[in-house]
């Protein structure tokens, strides 16, 4: 069927968008990402500047994307303004050298907030589908993120239509978006594979200026194969939650997971997989990775909500051979609705997420290295985390060949507070927290956490502590591991007494 919309190049799309404009891209991971248009628009950006123009853009997607947008964009000195979480080399020295301002939010906020009007005008949606009606039906193609936000509230649209993602998507996709308040009622969902929206987006045709015609594949990067440390954390997390069965503090039915991403969210995955103590289970999470592909093969896994398909080409052409099947055991949301602290809450998820380091009050940073320097950014982790059933935080104990501990006195940046977080995993052990004081927490991370080379000297930092005070911390010494690494590059053989008042 001929498509009423003008017919361009990627380059002929960008040329339309002008210095200073906000564009909001598909994309959640680089699954789903707009591809052609970004990176015509880089080529752009570069022209103009050879010219002695300024030209650049505000940039919200819903999460991090590939090399062709956010990487393309970055390169090109393109980007204003970016939100809300990002994972490429160069935005990211862009961003620590203040060079793009960056605003870090939980990813279940950032639709709202764009309706709220919080983050200005969108004067763009530029968006990725596998199919486009003449009607302005817009089906998906291998993410949501906040794609259905920005298509309805967007100035203009242009439609990236993707060859290499089938039609046979439609159906995968469950589009709702909830009202704002104070009209706002509950959301239907009350198990994993309930829908309560459409298949499709629909959006104004009048808005949409044109289709640009691609067939690229989405830019996944792979994850590093497992090692023994990230075994040995999947072990550890599989052993837990079969005893909280045990326990009877997990029903014997289970209860949904999340996971994170990343290479130990992999071995979580996979060791539950094959644990003989977990029953088959279903996922509302928020990325979908290429372990839990054989997990639903398999029937471990019967049920996987989640807003991006983030698979190898090897594992997305899998699926999409088996497309039928696969469409009884997946879902694909906007991310409003796959991290609703609501449905975090009323279905009882048990999230799963990664850390970069952890302190003696159970406060976990995932963002920032030595306090400063921006990794990727908070992402939905905080979403789930602050609302589960049990949350989880996980990570080796050590990293730089075991020049830096991930226990420390104090976090150098807190995104996950001792509040939120009740469970802290390494391949050393587990510390649960729940009902624990801060000297019991303390205690229970250092016995059970901590690598070995790096137990006495925080035994030695809590000794250190005035037991009858409520908090074990101290303000001259909280940060002296740090201090040490960033004179010496080690953390190892740290003498507190340099560092107290």
């Amino acid at each position: 069927m001929a498509l009423p919309f003008p017919i361009l190049t990627a380059e002929e799309a960008a040329e339309m968008i002008q210095n200073g404009q906000n564009i909001g891209f598909s994309g959640f991971t680089a699954a789903g990402a707009a591809k052609a248009v970004p990176f015509a628009l880089a080529q752009k950006a570069r022209r103009e500047h050879e010219a002695g123009r300024p030209f650049k853009v505000g940039v919200l997607t819903g999460a991090s994307t590939g090399k062709s947008l956010d990487g393309a964009l970055a390169e090109a000195d393109a980007i204003s303004f970016r939100t809300p979480y990002q994972g490429n080399p160069t935005l990211r020295k862009q961003i620590n050298a203040g060079k793009v301002k960056f605003f870090d939010m939980h990813l279940s906020a950032v639709a709202q907030q764009v309706r709220y009007g919080f983050l200005g005008k969108i004067n763009w949606a530029v968006v990725e589908a596998c199919d486009l009606t003449a009607g302005g039906g817009v089906v998906l193609s291998t993410s949501v993120g906040v794609s259905n936000t920005y298509l309805r509230l967007a100035d203009k649209v242009i439609i990236e239509l993707n060859a290499k993602h089938p039609t046979s998507l439609l159906g995968l996709h469950d589009i709702f978006e909830p009202r704002d308040p104070p009209g706002r009622s509950e959301i239907p969902i009350y198990a994993p594979s309930d829908r309560c929206g459409s298949p499709i987006c629909v959006v104004d045709p009048k808005k949409i200026v044109g289709v640009v015609f691609t067939n690229l594949a989405d830019e996944s990067g792979g994850f590093e194969d497992p090692t023994p440390v990230t075994d040995q954390i999947g072990q550890n997390v599989a052993d837990f939650l079969a005893a909280e069965m045990r326990a009877g503090r997990v029903p014997n039915t289970f209860l949904p997971l999340q996971s994170g991403v990343g290479n130990v969210a992999n071995a979580v995955l996979a060791a539950l997989g094959v644990s003989t103590d977990i029953p088959a289970f279903e996922m509302y999470t928020e990325v979908l990775q290429d372990s839990v592909i054989p997990l639903i093969e398999n029937g471990r896994c019967k049920f996987a909500s989640t807003c991006s398909l983030t698979l190898s080409t090897e594992a997305m052409e899998k699926v999409i051979k088996d497309i039928e099947f696969y469409k009884k055991h997946l879902m694909l949301r906007p991310q409003e609705i796959s991290n609703n602290p609501e449905l975090v809450r009323r279905l009882g998820i048990i999230s799963m997420n990664t850390a970069l380091e952890m302190d003696l009050g159970g406060n976990v940073n995932s963002t920032h290295v030595m306090g400063k320097m921006m990794m990727n950014g908070i992402g939905g982790s905080g979403d789930f985390t602050r609302n589960a059933y049990i949350s989880i935080f996980s990570c080796p104990s050590t990293a730089k060949n075991g020049m830096i501990s991930a226990i420390v006195p104090v976090a150098s940046h807190m995104d996950h507070s001792e509040h939120s977080v009740q469970v802290l995993i390494t391949e050393q052990g587990v510390a649960d927290l729940r009902g624990k004081d801060p000297h019991e927490r303390a205690q229970i991370i250092i016995d059970n956490c901590a690598h070995p080379d790096y137990r006495d000297q925080l035994r030695e930092y809590l000794s250190l502590m005035d037991k009858n005070i409520h908090e074990p911390m101290s303000l001259s010494m909280g940060f002296a591991m740090h201090r040490k690494f960033q004179s010496t590059g080690d953390m190892r053989n740290i003498k507190w007494s340099d560092y107290r008042d």
